[in-house]
């Protein structure tokens, strides 16, 4: 039998033996919390965020009523930018310790930022009734006395279409509070009614950050960047959006109009640099289909239109629809160059060096200095010997039509089939005849030709002075009476 005398007179030795252990255990948890507090601190003065955070974590997990630790945990969130993590720590600090300003002042701010102006003030003034002469929270306070009126004003000054000032006044508060997704709202909707899409953006951008779920702003960002023509842009924004909801009602037959457009503008564009132009301008025809109604597209689009008919030599095309881009848009540069380069095809070459002036006054690079020279040049070759004339084929003529046309004229003009005075006309025919083409049926010297320079010029060349004419051959044989000269066709 349980001697119960003896069971009872024994249970308080055994309460001081729990409560010494316990002390011990406590003592032991508070010396191992302190010991990661001093790492923490370690780590945080050399800038070692992440593993600050776990070393607080740990001193927290030994000692839970450390308000230090919780303080110092809500200061490597702040530093990492997560401010509503730090709220409840800051909180817990100041519940552990009530009147530790540090942690009351600083809840205050992330407050302030995030525009909840009545809770910062609340904290502002906890502050002070724990330590009258805090500076922060007296300079704090009397920050926060105007926002409220600035705030005001500002709605006042939308209702009165005066977009410009009230984005001041919002900025002007944003400057202090820049966690506030509704004040950046309201400040991104008047600087689009303004015209200063570019900072609506930015203020948008913000609001992503601050709010989780921002399917509505991620699709406003991209309807924005599509309207000033940044298709790229448009893409990553709606594509951020569905990443929130696939089925997103609005975003998704946004991104499949967004991405026809960018699809067909790419494919467009390889076909332009692999200089398949017929293939580019279907479809650039189609990429107008998808997008009929943005200026900023069709102009666009047209204007490589133009482009494409400019290459390929659809010298009436490109002379109709780069002049009405034109007429629509005198600033526009490719359209004037590619009207230019229309006219040369055309031998208006007065009409090509006034495209290329007016290029060079909005665009005065190197491009347009070129085309420049280049048609003035070729303006003063047209005065002189042109070989596209003398052998009566277009700019744009194949290597087999010229030597077809040389073959006739040749044949036509050869010295021994005329006599006399006819003869002397004859032979200076067929010397131009074999000089145009020499010159168009070799690449290099044609293509010196067609940027304005006469490769058999001595004027512009270096003189070849052994053959004893500009061209380089004599066709009449030492003699230069053309008796030793013989000529066959195949």
């Amino acid at each position: 039998m349980i001697n119960i005398y003896r069971v009872v007179s024994s249970l308080p030795l055994l309460f001081v033996t729990l409560s010494v252990q316990y002390e011990e255990a406590e003592s032991k948890s508070e010396a191992e919390a302190k010991k990661f507090l001093d790492r923490g601190n370690s780590l945080l003065g050399a800038g070692q965020l992440v593993d600050a955070l776990s070393q607080y974590n740990l001193a927290i997990e030994n000692d839970p009523d450390n308000y230090m630790a919780y303080y110092k945990r809500a200061t490597v969130y702040l530093a990492l930018g997560k401010s509503k993590a730090a709220l409840p720590d800051l909180e817990k600090s100041m519940k552990l310790k009530p009147d530790f300003t540090a942690a009351i002042v600083n809840r205050g701010n992330i407050l302030l930022k995030m525009g909840k102006l009545k809770e910062a003030r609340a904290a502002y003034e906890h502050t002070l009734r724990v330590d009258q002469q805090h500076k922060e929270a007296l300079d704090k306070i009397q920050t926060l006395e105007p926002f409220e009126m600035l705030l005001q004003e500002a709605d006042k000054l939308v209702t009165q279409n005066k977009f410009a000032e009230a984005a001041d006044f919002y900025s002007r508060v944003i400057m202090s509070v820049p966690w506030d997704a509704t004040l950046r709202e309201k400040r991104a909707k008047v600087y689009m009614n303004s015209g200063e899409v570019y900072k609506a953006l930015d203020d948008y951008r913000a609001i992503t950050q601050l709010v989780p779920d921002s399917t509505d702003v991620f699709y406003k960002m991209s309807s924005l960047h599509y309207q000033i023509g940044d298709l790229e842009e448009s893409l990553t924004d709606i594509r951020e959006c569905l990443k929130l909801d696939q089925d997103h009602k609005v975003c998704k037959p946004h991104y499949r109009k967004v991405k026809k457009l960018t699809k067909q503008l790419g494919m467009a564009q390889d076909f332009t640099n692999e200089q398949q132009y017929d293939d580019a301008i279907d479809k650039y025809h189609q990429a107008l289909e998808t997008e009929s109604q943005n200026w900023i597209y069709t102009q666009r689009i047209k204007t490589k239109i133009c482009h494409c008919h400019s290459k390929a030599q659809h010298t009436q095309e490109a002379l109709k629809l780069c002049g009405e881009i034109i007429e629509k848009d005198g600033n526009n540069v490719d359209a004037l160059i590619d009207r230019a380069e229309a006219h040369i095809q055309n031998e208006m070459y007065d009409d090509a060096i006034n495209d290329y002036q007016r290029a060079k006054e909005l665009e005065d690079t190197q491009r347009t200095q070129d085309g420049l020279q280049r048609a003035q040049k070729l303006l003063k070759q047209s005065q002189k010997r042109d070989y596209y004339k003398i052998l009566g084929v277009k700019r744009n003529a194949r290597k087999k039509e010229i030597n077809k046309a040389y073959r006739k004229l040749a044949m036509e003009w050869h010295p021994d089939k005329h006599e006399g005075e006819e003869k002397k006309k004859a032979e200076k025919m067929f010397m131009d005849i074999a000089a145009a083409k020499e010159v168009l049926t070799d690449p290099d010297m044609r293509q010196k030709f067609d940027n304005g320079e006469d490769p058999l010029d001595p004027e512009e060349q270096q003189q070849r002075q052994q053959w004893g004419n500009p061209f380089g051959f004599n066709p009449f044989g030492s003699g230069g009476g053309g008796h030793h000269f013989k000529f066959h066709f195949n």
